[in-house]
């Protein structure tokens, strides 16, 4: 089983794995400026249907702000669909899959077209710094979804089920884990270096 490093940069198919607040988001959007992957973020995709309005974001309003998981059939079939034309491809899925059945629905779609996931990358980093993150990232950008009872809401949730995807892909593809309690730039690096891409030494 390989984790890829022979696909060029732009074309490999990761999952960034962490805990609300462990800087995933920020990490995949660098990989994708850096290398070109398309990034796939669930709740940028769920917030922006809720802003515009549309039926989708009323059906899942309700349940982002009050931290709890988007039932597994409607993140699939959001996901299904934002996966069309990235058959030639890379990509970086952040915030998904959250449970062992949307894993397992990915793991199908994928193999649908000839792309499977090559590695996992997981950002550690302790909980009351996720907290502390989480909140402050409240005040500045108002989001519904990061009050102090939703975060700890979100924060159980991920230690009760969505950590149990770590198990599931440990048993079957390259899984790394990463201290995410450092700078942005470290951290940037050290995932560039889990998934074997080269990045050039500051002058």
């Amino acid at each position: 089983m390989t984790d890829g490093r022979s696909t060029p940069a732009g074309r490999r198919r990761l999952v960034l794995f962490g805990p609300p607040g462990s800087g995933k988001g920020t990490q995949a959007q660098l990989l994708g400026a850096q290398t070109g992957q398309h990034h796939l973020a669930t709740g940028d995709i769920l917030r922006a249907e809720r802003a515009q309005g549309t039926a989708l974001g009323a059906r899942v309003g309700g349940y982002m702000d009050r931290g709890e998981l988007v039932p597994d059939e409607v993140i699939i079939s959001v996901m299904a669909a934002h996966l069309q034309g990235l058959e030639r491809r890379g990509f970086v899925f952040d915030g998904f899959p959250r449970t062992v059945a949307q894993a397992e629905a990915l793991d199908s779609m994928l193999a649908a077209i000839r792309r499977p996931l090559q590695a996992v990358v997981v950002l550690e980093v302790p909980a009351e710094v996720l907290e502390r993150r989480l909140l402050g990232r409240a005040e500045v950008e108002g989001r519904s979804d990061d009050t102090p009872e939703t975060v700890r809401t979100r924060m159980r949730i991920y230690q009760e089920s969505t950590a149990a995807v770590l198990a599931y892909y440990s048993a079957r593809l390259p899984v790394v884990r990463i201290d995410g309690d450092r700078p942005v730039a470290l951290v940037h690096r050290a995932v560039l270096q889990a998934v074997g891409i080269s990045m050039p030494d500051p002058g």
